[in-house]
Formats: C-alpha cells, structure tokens, sequence
C-alpha cells in the first residue's frame, strides 16, 4: 500500500515477510475496524433512533410538564382567588359578628325604650281621658278672654266718649264765663246808666243800689245745672228803663242755662269734679 517509489532494488525476502505480515494485520485491523465501524454505525443509528425516542419522550414529557405546570398554576391561581374569597369572607364573617353584636345591644337599648314608650302611653292615655275638662275649661277663658276684651274695648271707648264730653264741657264752661263776665260788665254798666238817669230824674231821692253779687251770685258761675229760678230773685230797682233792660239780659241767661241743661242737672259743681273723665256705668 505504499506510494510509487522509484525503481531500486529488490527488499530481501525477510523484509518482505515482514511487510507482509505487517499489511496483513493492518488487514485484519481494518477488519475489525469495519466491523467496529459497522457495530458502531448500527449502534450510532441505534442509540440515534433512541435518542430520537428519547427527545419525543422529553419532547412529550415537556409539554406534559408543562401542562402540568399551567394546570397547577392556573389551580393555583384560582386557590389564590378562592383565598381571597374566603380571606375576603372571613372579614365579612368577623364584621358581621360584629354587627350582630351591636344589634344585639340596640335590641336591648330598644326594648328598654319600649318599656319607657310603654308607660308614658300609658300615662298619655290616661291624661287624654281629661281632655275634654281641659277643653271646656279652655273654652271657658276663651271666653272668659273675649268677654275682657270686649269689656276694654267698650271701657276705651267710653273713655273717648266721657273725654269728648268733657272736653265739650270744658269748652262751654269757659264760653259761659266769658259770657257771664260780658254780662256782669253790661250789669255793671245798665246799673250805672239806670243810677244816672234816677238822678237826673229825681235829683233829691237816693237811689237804692244793689251789690253786683246779688243779681249774679257767684254760685251761678260754677253752677252747669241752672234751674230757671233765676227769675224768682227780687231785683227792685224801681222803675224805668233799667228794669226792661234788666229783663232782657235775665232772658238771655236763662238760654244760656237751657243750653247747659242739655249736659245734665246732676253735674257737680266743684271745678274739680268737672275735670275728671265721666265714666258710664254698665
């Protein structure tokens, strides 16, 4: 199996066996390498048809791993969620513990407030048995009320009424004295003239004179209730034309006295007494 070599002379026979020898059991090398080879090619493709085996068994227990895997995740997950759920409920469970606890003491606050509504409904019943006395005695100072009001409203208008009248009182008095004044000042003149013209016609008779108070007392002045016997007084002043002067004034002042009487002949003669409100007796 060697290369071309130039031509030389012949190995001797020795070498040559040897040579030979040494191919044939390169020979038998390369035999049992091909046989090798062969085993080993058919446990190559042995071991590559169990390795292809192998990988669709890890292939197949992959994808069953992780199926596995997601189905247990995703159980987990819904573990997680149930958790919570039942965390979540448990949180219910304890709040509504306590909220049965709190409605149990509002119960007992209640029903003792029942108890309490109880009585005083009881108590309101028996008052509303003594409405109607309370009603009629309502009733009563409405009335009672109305009567008062009524009684001070007639008392104010009395009132108005008596002050108007005294006012008008007040008023004619104080014209009465200014006439009573012109009229004593007229006396006093018809007394002057009538002592003048007795003279004149009786030079040597003294005339009989009268005081001033004594044809007008001073009574007459504060005196509303003129009686009208004025004219019963005797004024002898003898004759002439003072007595006829003397009657017309005594006519005009038993006018004014007319008037007067229209006021009432029971008035009071004290200035006082004029002056206080006239109240009407009911």
């Amino acid at each position: 199996m060697a290369g071309r070599q130039p031509h030389s002379r012949a190995p001797p026979p020795s070498h040559m066996t040897a040579h030979h020898r040494e191919i044939q059991g390169l020979l038998l090398d390369q035999k049992e390498m091909s046989a090798m080879h062969a085993t080993l090619k058919q446990e190559l493709a042995a071991a590559d048809q169990e390795l292809r085996k192998l990988s669709a068994a890890a292939r197949k227990f992959r994808e069953e791993r992780e199926s596995q895997i997601k189905e247990l995740y995703e159980k987990s997950l819904k573990l997680e969620t149930e958790v919570r759920a039942i965390e979540a409920l448990n949180s219910e469970h304890t709040q509504v513990i306590g909220d049965i606890q709190k409605l149990t003491e509002s119960k007992i606050q209640l029903t003792a407030q029942f108890k309490v509504l109880d009585t005083e409904l009881s108590r309101v019943k028996m008052d509303a048995s003594q409405v109607p006395e309370i009603q009629a005695d309502v009733d009563k100072m409405e009335q009672e009320l109305q009567k008062g009001r009524a009684a001070v409203e007639y008392e104010k208008k009395t009132r108005a009424a008596n002050l108007e009248l005294n006012e008008a009182m007040d008023r004619k008095m104080n014209s009465l004295q200014h006439d009573i004044e012109m009229l004593r000042a007229e006396l006093a003149n018809a007394e002057k003239r009538a002592r003048e013209a007795a003279a004149a016609s009786n030079p040597g008779m003294q005339f009989l004179t009268f005081p001033l108070k004594s044809v007008l007392p001073v009574q007459s002045v504060h005196n509303l209730g003129y009686t009208g016997n004025y004219e019963s007084r005797s004024m002898a002043y003898g004759r002439g034309p003072y007595s006829v002067q003397y009657s017309m004034h005594q006519g005009q002042l038993m006018a004014d006295s007319a008037s007067l009487a229209l006021y009432g002949r029971s008035v009071s003669h004290d200035p006082f007494d004029a002056q206080q409100p006239h109240v009407r007796k009911g």
